[in-house]
């Protein structure tokens, strides 16, 4: 488990910012699971390592806020 800052990935960080309203809109349509709450729960060792690793780990824009 890692613990400490993230290594940050440009392409990622651009990736998510450039994701769209509609794109998201097109697969809540098409998913109706997708981005509701709960939804970790169908693979719950995921959902803890996830978890911790969110809760030992943070960003580099995290040291400007």
């Amino acid at each position: 488990m890692k613990f400490g800052m993230r290594t940050p990935s440009l392409k990622k960080s651009l990736k998510a910012r450039t994701t769209g309203k509609w794109k998201r809109q097109m697969k809540s349509a098409v998913n109706p699971f997708y981005g509701k709450k709960g939804a970790g729960w169908a693979h719950p060792k995921r959902k803890l390592y996830n978890k911790v690793y969110n809760k030992t780990t943070f960003s580099f824009w995290d040291l400007f806020k």
